[in-house]
């Protein structure tokens, strides 16, 4: 594979994750959940101030399941917190990429279904 090759895939890779609308739109909501999840602690003292931290999981669920079960299976319930934080974001991530493409399709589709205009026509 050569350097041009490899670069072209990995640009393409960055558009479909970040560079989209509906990618940034859901980057943008699970990063808000996490920074309420973060700052929760400064502002909430009650007994269940820790069960904001389901958000950002179940925004992140399909690919999170993953990482909570692996989490599980290594250190059987007692994982550690940057395990968990770094999973939400590599889920993120994976289903960023996995919206992008299907976003991609779908406009891919509909400008296939319209004319194009050059200036031939």
């Amino acid at each position: 594979m050569t350097k041009t090759t490899r670069s072209t895939r990995i640009r393409t890779l960055t558009r479909l994750t970040v560079a989209n609308r509906v990618s940034a739109a859901y980057l943008a909501l699970v990063g808000g959940a996490m920074a309420v999840a973060a700052a929760q602690p400064l502002f909430a003292t009650g007994p269940d101030a820790s069960l904001v931290w389901v958000w950002p999981a179940l925004f992140t669920f399909p690919a999170f399941g993953f990482v909570a079960w692996l989490g599980e299976a290594t250190w059987g319930g007692d994982a550690p917190t940057w395990f968990f934080l770094a999973g939400i974001a590599l889920s993120a991530l994976v289903q960023s990429l996995a919206l992008g493409a299907v976003w991609r399709t779908l406009r891919g589709r509909r400008d296939d279904r319209t004319p194009h205009l050059t200036t031939a026509n």
